[in-house]
C-alpha cells in the first residue's frame, strides 16, 4: 500500500499572505498578535491577516458579495495553484478534490441575514446574494467553483481540530481511490461579529487572541515521479477527552499513533502543541516544541492546518528534519482531539520521503 504525501502548501496568515511570509514568521519566532485601539470587543488581542481585502487580493470579479473566510480560502488556493504549472494539472479539474475544516462557516453572513430578517420591512427582505454566504459549505464550494475542482467537495466542522478532522477525510478519498488529488486545509474569519461571540462564550476573566486565515495542503496518493515530496502522512489518530483530563488524553493519543505507525519516540523531530497543553515528553525524550497559538491567535478551524504550515516550514530549514517524524496535537472545546504525525522527506526536494 501507498503512503500519501504533501507535494506543496500555501498559507494566508496574520504573518501576511503566502507560504513565504508564514515560514518567515515562524522562523523569526515573531508573533503577528496585536492591540489595536480600534478593536470594538473587551479584552481582547487579534492577529489579523494584514492589509487583506478580498476585491484587492483576488480581483474584483465573482468577489462583490464574498464573505471574508471564503476569500482567505480562494486566496490560499490561488496561491498553491498558481505557484507551479503542475500544481494546476494535479490539483484542478476531474478528480480534483477539496476537503476544508470549518468551526461554522462564516458566523457575519449568518448573523447578517438573521439580523435583517428582524429589522426590515418584511422577514423575506433580505440580501438574497449573500444568501449562499450563510451555508456552512459555501467557501469550499466557492473555491471550487473558482479553480474548476471537480472531485469530491467536503466541508468537516469541528472547531481547533477541523484540520485534522479535515485530514483524515482526504485520506480516505484517496486511500479509496475517489479523488487523484485533494487541497485539504481550514478556514476561519476574524470579524466582529465572531469576536462578541468568542468574548461572550468564554472565560470573561481569561483574554482571548483570535486569528484568522487559511491554509492549504496538496495531497498526492503516492510519491510522484516528477514532483518533489516534503512529507509523508503516517496517519491521523481522534479521540475524546474529559474535562480536566486534556494533557493525559493528548499524551495517550500520541503514543497510539506512534504505535501505529510504528515510530519509536526517539525517531519524534518535533510537536506542534493543542492549544493549553503542558510538556510533551515520551520515553524521556522531549522533541522540539514548534510555534503555535501564541505566533497566530486563536485561528479556530485554521488552527490545525497553520500547525501543519509550522511543521512543513521548520523542517525546510533544519537538517536534523530529514527522515524524522513530526507530530501535530490538536484539541477543541468541545471534548475532540486527534494527532497526524508526517514523516519529513530525507532531502529536501527529493521525489522521495
Amino acid at each position: 500500500m501507498t503512503t500519501p504525501v504533501i507535494t506543496a502548501w500555501s498559507a494566508v496568515s496574520p504573518f501576511g499572505l503566502g507560504r513565504g511570509a508564514f515560514a518567515a514568521g515562524v522562523a523569526a519566532g515573531t508573533s503577528a498578535v496585536t492591540r489595536p485601539d480600534d478593536w470594538p470587543v473587551p479584552r481582547q488581542r487579534v492577529a489579523r491577516v494584514p492589509g487583506f481585502v478580498a476585491a484587492e487580493v483576488l480581483g474584483r470579479k465573482g468577489t462583490r458579495s464574498m464573505d471574508r473566510v471564503s476569500a482567505l480560502t480562494a486566496a490560499a488556493a490561488d496561491e498553491l495553484l498558481g505557484a507551479d504549472s503542475r500544481h494546476r494539472d494535479v490539483a484542478a479539474g476531474e478528480g480534483a478534490a477539496l476537503v476544508l475544516g470549518t468551526t461554522a462557516g462564516s458566523s457575519t453572513s449568518m448573523m447578517d441575514i438573521t439580523r435583517d430578517t428582524h429589522t426590515r420591512a418584511m422577514p423575506f427582505h433580505i440580501d438574497t446574494p449573500r444568501i449562499p454566504n450563510a451555508i456552512m459549505n459555501s467557501s469550499a464550494a466557492q473555491c471550487a467553483i473558482r479553480h474548476h475542482l471537480k472531485g469530491p467537495n467536503t466541508t468537516v466542522a469541528g472547531g481547533r481540530a477541523a484540520g485534522l478532522f479535515a485530514l483524515r477525510y482526504a485520506l480516505r478519498l484517496l486511500s479509496f481511490g475517489h479523488a487523484r488529488s485533494v487541497l485539504c486545509g481550514g478556514a476561519e474569519e476574524l470579524t466582529e461579529d465572531r469576536a462578541w461571540l468568542e468574548h461572550l462564550s468564554g472565560d470573561p476573566d481569561r483574554p482571548t487572541t483570535l486569528g484568522e486565515g487559511c491554509s492549504l495542503l496538496l495531497l498526492e496518493p503516492a510519491a510522484p515521479p516528477d514532483a518533489p515530496v516534503l512529507a509523508e502522512v503516517l496517519g491521523v489518530t481522534l479521540g475524546v477527552f474529559r474535562d480536566g483530563e486534556q494533557d493525559a488524553a493528548l499524551a495517550d493519543c500520541l503514543a497510539r499513533a506512534l504505535a501505529r505507525a510504528g515510530v519509536a519516540a526517539a525517531d519524534l523531530w518535533a510537536v506542534s502543541p493543542a492549544v493549553g497543553q503542558g510538556e510533551v515528553r515520551l520515553d524521556g525524550h522531549a522533541p522540539l516544541i514548534l510555534p503555535g497559538e501564541e505566533a497566530w491567535g486563536d485561528a479556530g478551524a485554521a488552527a490545525a492546518p497553520f500547525q501543519i504550515a509550522s511543521v512543513l516550514a521548520a523542517a525546510e530549514g533544519d537538517p536534523t528534519a530529514r527522515g524524522r517524524v513530526a507530530a501535530v496535537l490538536s484539541a477543541d472545546r468541545d471534548n475532540v482531539l486527534g494527532c497526524a504525525l508526517f514523516r519529513i522527506a530525507k532531502e529536501p526536494g527529493s521525489t522521495h520521503a
